[in-house]
């Protein structure tokens, strides 16, 4: 964990508020909240953040408009969006601004600690690296290979493809990790929605949001290895190629 690392927490919901900063404070983490998009625009003005939760649908504001402030004055800092009304309209919106993860409430602790674990090892590429090097030397059992240059480190939450860490959000680690456990069977984005996602009742949209997930991962592989990793079949789903 990040030592005395800065969050900033922007939900409408009182009690969610309060359970996301018990969780937080709990681990040691250095916590702001905010129950207004008002409330966050002046706690990003006046400090710089570590992370940020952002809930999407607010009473005053929009949080993809606090999501656009945020980013005109930090750039780089890791966005977690947590929302009990997710669409595809909003997670690309949400993912072409660059967010880190993107969680459905209800969001159980461990779903959180872990998202924010990542987030915050994203600001530390190199300790990443270590992190793989030392989990491959130190406990074989959480380094398993996958086959075409892949290695998961189930321990870690870490995938790296040809010896590089792949820079994948939470759930990009998940859905990947569920193709390779699952190849070479061919996936129905359904499964994935409701084994990955966590949806009891899978919506119509949610082809589409695991197309925009595994969009996102191709590129990320592509930009390691210059060859298809993930395969699509037609009206069928997705497989890891063989």
């Amino acid at each position: 964990m990040e030592a005395n690392a800065n969050i900033l927490i922007l939900d409408d919901e009182v009690a969610v508020l309060r359970f996301f900063e018990r969780i937080l404070r709990h681990d040691g983490y250095q916590v702001v909240t905010a129950a207004s998009g008002e409330a966050a625009l002046r706690a990003i003005a006046e400090r710089e953040f570590d992370l940020a939760l952002l809930d999407l649908r607010l009473k005053d504001m929009s949080g993809l408009d606090v999501l656009e402030q945020l980013r005109q004055r930090w750039p780089t800092i890791p966005v977690i969006i947590v929302t009990a009304h997710g669409s595809l309209e909003t997670s690309i919106q949400a993912l072409r601004q660059g967010v880190h993860d993107y969680l459905l409430k209800p969001c159980g602790a461990d779903e959180l600690r872990q998202s924010v674990r990542a987030g915050l090892e994203r600001r530390r590429p190199s300790a990443a690296a270590s992190t793989v090097e030392s989990s491959a030397h130190g406990n074989g059992q959480s380094l398993v290979s996958a086959g075409r240059g892949l290695h998961v480190d189930s321990i870690r939450c870490i995938i790296t493809l040809d010896g590089t860490v792949l820079d994948l959000s939470p759930v990009e680690f998940r859905l990947l990790s569920y193709l390779i456990d699952q190849a070479p069977r061919v996936v129905p984005p359904e499964e994935i929605a409701r084994e990955v996602q966590g949806y009891r009742e899978v919506p119509p949209e949610a082809r589409d949001t695991v197309r925009s997930h595994i969009y996102h991962i191709r590129a990320k592989l592509k930009a390691v290895a210059k060859r298809d990793i993930i395969h699509t079949m037609r009206g069928v789903g997705y497989t890891i190629a063989q």
